[in-house]
């Protein structure tokens, strides 16, 4: 863990012993108390805690002093199809860690539908991908997480409109495309703006799809010739972004 972040509701408690974060406080940092530790209010401010005291019972109770603000978020929004869970729980962890401002998971014409049950959504396990994506990157905010039927409903929806990521500047709508691209995204011209970007299923998007993206605005753009597994599109794609097109929030 690169930072130990606490929720608000959290803070004035004991932590108990079996918690992660007591283990790796004191078994693999080995601290005690009276030492500090990187720590942050998840959502919230960026700090230090401070372990107070160790509990007859192993629990441990620290105080968390947050003055410092988080990280700029990329103005990066994601839509990804449903992929196998253990797939999905990677592509929360990665793009929290990359620091995208939003993931939008759509059923897809060629994706499997059965992955659309996942229980990853359910039993908390897609809250705790992104939270251990935050940690690994010393953030304390994550992205926000939308789920979609299919990608004509999130299309219809433009959610991307609605918040302020694109307040200041139109962003750049792209679908990863690697079967019928209309260009390469290598070869984008260097910008300054908030992005939209669509990663499909391995077996690619059907066409019925690509029209939906064409008549929406979206550029189909492709990141090489390879097949690529749709959590290694998705940060492929990201670590473009970040190098061609993104400010931050």
């Amino acid at each position: 863990m690169n930072i130990i972040l606490f929720e608000e509701h959290e803070l004035g408690r004991n932590l108990s012993r079996r918690d992660a974060r007591t283990i790796h406080l004191l078994k693999v940092l080995h601290k005690k108390p009276g030492e500090e530790f990187e720590a942050g209010i998840l959502g919230g401010m960026r700090g230090t805690g401070r372990i107070e005291k160790i509990n007859i019972d192993g629990s441990i109770f620290v105080t968390i002093t947050a003055t410092e603000p988080p990280a700029p978020r990329l103005r990066l929004r994601m839509v990804v199809s449903f992929v196998r869970p253990i797939q999905l729980r990677r592509i929360f962890r990665d793009l929290s860690n990359i620091g995208v401002s939003a993931i939008d998971l759509t059923g897809t014409d060629m994706g499997e539908k059965s992955y659309r049950d996942t229980k990853l959504l359910m039993d908390g396990g897609s809250h705790a991908a992104l939270v251990e994506g935050a940690v690994q990157s010393r953030d304390t905010m994550i992205p926000s997480l939308n789920v979609y039927e299919n990608l004509g409903v999130w299309l219809k929806e433009r959610h991307w409109e609605k918040t302020d990521m694109c307040a200041s500047r139109i962003p750049l709508l792209l679908a990863m495309d690697n079967v019928r691209a209309e260009g390469s995204f290598f070869n984008l011209t260097p910008s300054s703006r908030p992005a939209v970007i669509a990663v499909g299923p391995e077996r690619g998007w059907s066409d019925r799809e690509r029209e939906m993206f064409e008549q929406a605005g979206f550029l189909r753009l492709s990141i090489g010739d390879r097949a690529l597994r749709t959590e290694t599109a998705c940060v492929a794609a990201a670590a473009l972004a970040m190098e061609k097109i993104l400010d931050t929030v």
